[in-house]
């Protein structure tokens, strides 16, 4: 087993096929699969599942990749003491379902970094591919909700792929309107008042499940319904129609601006916000410093962190 090795594990993971991998690397695909397989067989386990769909990392794979990964950096260490090599860039790859404090705190982890070149990733994308970035360690860690609907049948997937749920905080729902929006001054809302107005809720693609919904309260008879792929396109809509989407009530003027408001929903539900992460990795200090600041901001919006 060999550095070098370990590098094109963790590079066939970041690429997520050995062919991109292998154009990355500058090798040709022949040879990065036969580097791949001698390791598999130097160590008695299978790393990747491969199948007409592509690769994915096994249970052994995913805990092997964790040490991979701490080794790689530990080599890193020694070279740039001892060698006086440049440092390589700093990685990170987040997934997470549309919430403006997860790119708030992405944007503090970055702002509070010293290094002169940095690779990061940040995802906001559908529930399903949020799971399986995390299972697959494309992404260190997601960020996803859970409520009395979804909970046993996201936490049954969760446990099916070796993943941990993290509270972070518990939010009563509130909707997101427009500042002009004709309930915009009230104090509260209910479902009965937002009947007759747009519901915008994110896609879900081919796992179009209530229980994959970023929406509480998704399985409620709708006049109107309007599904999104970006946060973007959301809120031009929340604006131009007068449409509504309900969410945690954390919303960020600094990114978002003062044209979209939160108001809260009167519901029993609550949301269960976290983050997710497989079982088997070992968190780097920069996911670490990311979680850290996902609370502190959390906290600074008036909820208990867990």
């Amino acid at each position: 087993m060999t550095l070098q090795q370990l590098k094109y594990i963790i590079k066939i993971v970041e690429c997520g096929s050995i062919t991109e991998a292998a154009k990355q690397l500058f090798i040709t695909q022949p040879s990065l699969s036969t580097a791949v397989k001698e390791l598999e067989k130097e160590l008695g386990i299978e790393i990747f599942y491969r199948t007409n769909k592509g690769i994915s990392l096994s249970l052994d794979g995913t805990e092997f990749l964790s040490y991979a990964r701490q080794i790689i950096e530990q080599a890193e260490l020694m070279e740039r003491r001892y060698m006086g090599k440049k440092p390589s860039k700093q990685l990170c790859s987040i997934s997470t379902q549309h919430y403006a404090f997860a790119v708030n705190a992405f944007v503090e982890l970055l702002l509070g970094l010293d290094v002169d070149e940095y690779e990061f990733t940040l995802r906001e994308t559908r529930t399903y591919e949020i799971i399986e970035d995390v299972k697959n360690l494309r992404s260190e860690i997601g960020i996803i909700y859970f409520s009395d609907f979804n909970e046993k049948v996201l936490n049954k997937l969760l446990k099916e792929n070796h993943l941990v749920f993290n509270l972070l905080f518990e939010a009563d729902p509130h909707v997101f309107i427009s500042s002009k929006h004709p309930l915009a001054e009230n104090t509260s809302v209910t479902l009965v008042d937002l009947e007759n107005y747009p519901f915008l809720a994110f896609e879900q693609g081919e796992y179009n499940s209530f229980y994959f919904a970023e929406e509480i309260l998704s399985t409620v008879p709708r006049k109107k319904t309007i599904h999104v792929s970006d946060r973007a396109t959301l809120f031009n809509l929340l604006i131009g129609l007068n449409g509504y989407t309900i969410c945690s009530g954390v919303l960020s003027s600094d990114l978002n601006g003062d044209n979209i408001i939160s108001v809260p929903l009167i519901t029993d539900e609550r949301m269960r916000i976290g983050w997710i992460a497989n079982e088997k990795s070992h968190l780097s200090l920069l996911a670490l410093d990311y979680i850290s600041k996902l609370k502190r901001l959390i906290s600074e919006y008036g909820y208990k962190v867990q």
